[in-house]
């Protein structure tokens, strides 16, 4: 069969993970040029939270993301994943057209400058797409990027069910690691490439990084359409029908809300996520505001695109080495492996501050989570102690937000003390960013029954997705409630756009997100509680060890 040989399951799974690597790189990739953003098509912070958490809306409100399960169900991986690229790639799209000079000052402008101010039924609840004032360009890209949302969640279902299809018996584990580190990739590939694509005309374009974004989904589409083949192959040489997953049921939904293991989990997910995914939003603005960056001379090598290409390599070289480490059997390869993955890593945070970027400082973010996600899955397979993990990470948390909010401004001025610190806290945070997810998910079948948890993880990622809707509009709307001084500097002319851009106090929305780990602390710790009292098994390891060497005979018999 196609998935016996090596070289075609793990070709398949690279057409899949390419996939949502592009997707994840269009996903922020207006967050790296947030005072470009700002300057060039003036957007301010609520229009730019508005629009973000727009990604989210039709999953939220209108349950798409129930219907795109239902759709994977009825219609398999490879109908579903080319569907997925297909409106990814229009969403993309209407983005890429809201932001470009084609648009500005057309009669499509008009209209959407004196439309969609009011929505009935989401403004009395608070919770419409589009607001009275708000750009016109930011509300047709709020559009594009809806459509996008849907797409790229249901291309996150259709490619976990093919990993399941091709990896299932074999290296599906190893499999689900690398997608989910490819994937990863893609935010430290749009924090570099982004700004480098919106200089590349030599006048600095937003639009420039945006149509980027369009053609990485082009070739993600095109990705999606040679699995499509493949799987075809696949089974025709089974004779069956694809594998289906119980489908998300109406009737599910009591059983799993009766669950207060499940709440906790539930809540857990959108507290930390949503203290993490709406951050990346603004992270790179962030640190506009924190440090004084100054750029380098304009034929300086440092400024140049070669120097870029340079530092993504050497960063997919730190990537690939810690990743690789832990598969590694022979200490001398393992040791060899972490000592280049250090050398790397040091080498491009040289590279980052030689360049003075804040969006390659923040590139670093996925840098420790691809290294140690394998460990961290390992152990609470082998070893348990899921719940105690989750606990640990909002510790971690809490605390690089807060390291954000009051003592990085601290270094403002002190180029070389300012990085190191914002370096630091990247990295702890992206190795939180791992602790969580690797004791997350693998909790959720000891809470929910197992004929119902398709159900369970569909009704967890809706939740997720109502704080991914919500927490960027509400930084944006803090972000600009707690500055009112620029807003008036703007309006007096007494400073110019570009210098507003790079002028926040980024400490209250700073403040706001520690409070979201404070909260997932809380839920840890009495999700550990629960966990004694109802003995769940949450503190347990996932793979179970025979207890004695009859049992283990037995094992191997059977």
């Amino acid at each position: 069969m196609l998935n016996d040989k090596a070289w075609a399951r793990w070709t398949a799974l690279l057409l899949l993970a390419l996939g949502m690597f592009c997707s994840y790189i269009f996903m922020d990739v207006m967050s790296p040029i947030k005072n470009l953003v700002q300057s060039e098509l003036g957007w301010d912070n609520t229009a730019f939270g508005t629009m973000q958490g727009s990604e989210t809306f039709l999953n939220v409100f209108i349950f798409f993301l129930i219907f795109a399960g239902i759709i994977l169900d009825k219609m398999g991986v490879r109908f579903t994943a080319i569907l997925s690229g297909a409106v990814m790639l229009i969403g993309a799209t209407i983005n890429w057209y809201a932001v470009t000079d084609m648009f500005a000052g057309s009669s499509l402008e008009v209209w959407f400058t004196n439309h969609l101010n009011y929505i009935p039924g989401f403004d009395e609840l608070g919770v419409s797409p589009f607001y009275k004032g708000m750009p016109a360009s930011a509300k047709l890209s709020a559009i594009g990027f809806m459509i996008f949302g849907c797409g790229v969640e249901m291309a996150g279902i259709t490619v976990s069910r093919g990993i399941v299809k091709w990896f299932k018996g074999r290296e599906m584990a190893l499999a689900m690691g690398s997608e989910m580190a490819l994937a990863r990739l893609g935010v430290a590939t749009c924090m570099i490439f982004s700004p480098l694509f919106a200089n590349i005309t030599g006048t600095p374009k937003v639009s420039n990084s945006v149509a980027f974004g369009v053609v990485l989904l082009m070739i993600a589409l095109i990705m999606f359409i040679v699995y499509f083949f493949m799987d075809k192959k696949l089974d025709s040489q089974t004779h069956m029908a694809e594998e289906k997953d119980e489908p998300f049921k109406i009737s599910d939904i009591g059983q799993i809300l009766r669950s207060g293991g499940f709440w906790l989990v539930a809540m857990l997910c959108v507290l930390y996520y949503s203290a993490i995914f709406p951050f990346q939003k603004y992270a790179v603005n962030m640190l506009q505001c924190n440090i004084e960056f100054t750029a380098p001379a304009a034929d300086s090598f440092w400024a140049s695109d070669t120097e870029t290409v340079i530092q993504y390599i050497v960063m997919l070289v730190a990537a690939a080495a810690a990743f690789v480490s832990n598969f590694s059997n022979k200490k001398g390869m393992k040791y060899g492996m972490l000592s280049l993955a250090v050398a790397a890593l040091v080498a491009y945070c040289w590279m980052g501050y030689m360049c003075q970027s804040a969006a390659a400082v923040f590139a670093v973010f996925p840098l420790l989570a691809v290294g140690i996600t394998p460990i961290l899955g390992k152990y609470v397979d082998h070893k348990g102690k899921a719940a105690s993990m989750l606990v640990f990470g909002s510790l971690l948390l809490i605390l690089c937000h807060l390291t954000f909010a009051f003592v990085l401004p601290m270094f403002k001025g002190n180029a070389v003390g300012g990085i190191v610190v914002a370096y630091l806290t990247i990295l702890v945070l992206g190795a939180s960013f791992s602790l969580v997810p690797a004791s997350l998910w693998p909790s959720v079948p000891k809470l929910v029954d197992a004929k119902i948890i398709g159900s369970a993880y569909a009704l967890i990622f809706w939740i997720q997705n109502i704080g991914l809707w919500l927490f960027p509009l509400l930084i944006g709307k803090v972000l600009d409630n707690t500055n009112p001084e620029i807003a008036a500097d703007l309006a007096n002319g007494t400073m110019t756009e570009e210098v507003a851009a790079v002028s926040y106090n980024y400490t209250w929305p700073l403040v706001m997100l520690a409070g979201l780990g404070v909260a997932a602390l809380l839920i840890g710790l009495w999700l550990k509680v629960i966990n004694k009292k109802h003995n769940l098994g949450l503190e347990l390891p996932n793979i179970a060890k025979p207890a004695t060497a009859e049992a283990e005979m037995e094992a191997a018999e059977e």
